[in-house]
């Protein structure tokens, strides 16, 4: 490794000017990168790790303040004093960058072909024919399905792993000597992830490239990194050597971190618990080419005769990778898209059922969605956004009556109940998702489908949610049915688990048996690529 790093960043510090006064979100902190490294940044939400990447890349927003005395140097030239358009030639060519939500950083309206096209056109003197060819290559280097028809597709025709793949495309395509990658797995599959992480770590092989690797998962960290920086309320509390950290860790912080892996397995439900919910044969396929004489048209069968049941009080995880077809079938069970099939609730079936009895229904069947900020209105308070269900299925309730019944669903979920008057963006990624479970709460229903409601948050901030949704549970006796791709969290929490896979199940039983005697090589696949379960069964 060479003695000259290709990186250097020296006191660096951050703050933003606010409403409230000046808010400081890195204080004086200082590294270096050497060439063909791999360097983990790690934090919570909050701890400044992704604001001092978009430093180095002068990405921050207008109320930024850089400190005076802060320098970053790559490979010798300061980079503090650049202007916009000489940072131009470093940012996407000499230094990539892949973000941690493709699915907003890519245009929607845009063919990803032309997207990624455009980030060699602006750095090299190539013409159309090269840059495609190019773009296929770096396509087939990330293993994305038929590169030379990706070119063509939106990214809405992608599924997460396959969005994150093009991003890194994009990254590497001017093979920069520098990659950062913010939370590039947050958001997949493990499989997904261990692939994802796999190709990068191949790519840095073949071009020699240093990584600046930004998370909060550790058990990523571990496979990846050679040094970690760990990062709290924008000061370094810990650094070192990766392997020399997580067998000794110094700092409470640190050993805060590595504990917070989701442990243990829920508590059994009642022997003789009622049914709550039973599907038969589910079905769900979706137009993919139309034909005027119907049975030409083309169909994508998503969900393929799918059946299962949940009693109250219980939780079935469902798991599989993007496109496995389990958010879908979740969705066709409350009724959110159409399919075939028998579904009853509580004995009655959905089919049988007069629109006026579907709609009395629903107040006992929620949602929890994925991303707490897009699912919640920006323009609505969060007492609005709870009652706001309360307006629909209870019209007796006065407006203080149902600010009331506000108030104690925030106080159920742990959070202030005088913050009902604030707005979702004033809240942190943990405080949202539970503002999210509340509004779910407040009609008292016995169902609650949770899709994917811990990808997106900190290891601690998952436990907190796993806690906060088990006493629930206990307390109101509500059956969960639980969508994740994280295996840790599927095995506390759930009772029993079903594993799909191209719409079908390979797999479903006790949380017990599938995770510690998995029958299916589907199965096997997917714990193997878990980072955090090996360690979770052992500590069990």
């Amino acid at each position: 490794m060479s003695q000259s790093p290709i990186l250097q960043v020296e006191n660096l510090s951050v703050s933003f000017t606010t409403n409230d006064g000046i808010v400081d979100a890195v204080n004086s902190i200082s590294f270096q990168l050497q060439k063909g490294e791999t360097l983990a940044i790690v934090g919570e939400s909050g701890s400044g790790k992704s604001v001092s990447t978009n430093a180095l890349m002068k990405l921050l927003p207008n109320n930024a303040l850089v400190a005076k005395d802060s320098s970053i140097k790559f490979e010798g030239n300061e980079l503090i004093n650049l202007s916009e358009k000489q940072m131009q030639s470093i940012r996407g060519n000499r230094i990539g960058m892949i973000f941690q939500e493709p699915m907003t950083s890519l245009n929607p309206y845009v063919r990803v072909g032309k997207q990624v096209t455009e980030a060699i056109i602006c750095h090299q003197s190539v013409n159309a024919n090269q840059a495609k060819a190019r773009v296929i290559e770096l396509f087939n280097l990330v293993q994305l399905p038929s590169p030379e028809q990706a070119l063509k597709k939106y990214p809405h025709e992608f599924s997460g792993g396959q969005l994150q793949r093009i991003m890194i495309a994009m990254a590497l395509i001017n093979e920069p000597d520098i990659l950062i990658a913010d939370e590039p797995t947050t958001a997949l599959d493990v499989t997904v992830q261990a692939e994802v992480l796999d190709l990068i770590k191949r790519i840095q092989h073949k071009m020699g490239m240093a990584i600046l690797f930004i998370t909060h998962d550790l058990g990523v960290v571990r496979h990846l990194a050679d040094r970690v920086i760990v990062m709290c309320k924008g000061d370094v509390v810990e650094a070192g050597e990766c392997k020399a950290l997580f067998d000794d860790p110094q700092h409470d912080y640190t050993k805060m971190l590595l504990n917070s892996v989701p442990r243990g397995q829920k508590a059994p439900i009642a022997q003789h618990a009622p049914m709550l919910l039973e599907a038969h044969d589910i079905r769900v396929k979706f137009l993919v080419k139309s034909h005027f004489i119907e049975s030409r048209s083309e169909y994508f069968e998503a969900v393929k005769g799918i059946s299962l049941s949940l009693k109250q009080g219980e939780t079935l995880g469902i798991v599989g990778e993007s496109g496995s077809g389990k958010s879908t079938l979740g969705r066709a069970l409350i009724g959110l898209l159409p399919s075939s099939g028998q579904i009853k609730f509580q004995g009655q079936d959905l089919e049988q059922l007069s629109a006026k009895q579907r709609f009395a229904l629903k107040k006992d069947v929620q949602m929890v969605f994925q991303d707490p900020y897009g699912s919640l209105s920006p323009r609505m308070t969060i007492g609005d956004i709870i009652t706001e269900s309360l307006t629909v299925h209870r019209p007796n309730l006065t407006r203080s009556e149902r600010m009331q019944r506000a108030r104690q669903a925030l106080q159920e979920v742990r959070l202030d109940p005088q913050s009902i008057n604030r707005y979702p963006h004033e809240f942190s990624g943990g405080q949202r998702q539970r503002i999210a479970i509340a509004r779910a709460l407040i009609l008292e229903p016995s169902f609650i489908l949770l899709d994917e409601p811990t990808s997106a948050l900190d290891r601690s901030v998952q436990l907190t949610v796993i806690d906060l949704l088990k006493d629930i549970q206990q307390k109101h006796n509500i059956g969960f049915l639980f969508i994740s791709h994280d295996l840790s969290v599927v095995k506390a929490l759930s009772d029993r688990v079903l594993v799909m896979q191209k719409g079908q199940v390979m797999e479903q039983g006790s949380a017990s048996d599938v995770f510690h005697s998995p029958k299916h090589d589907y199965t096997k696949k997917l714990i193997a690529a878990s980072f955090d379960i090996e360690e979770n069964t052992q500590a069990a």
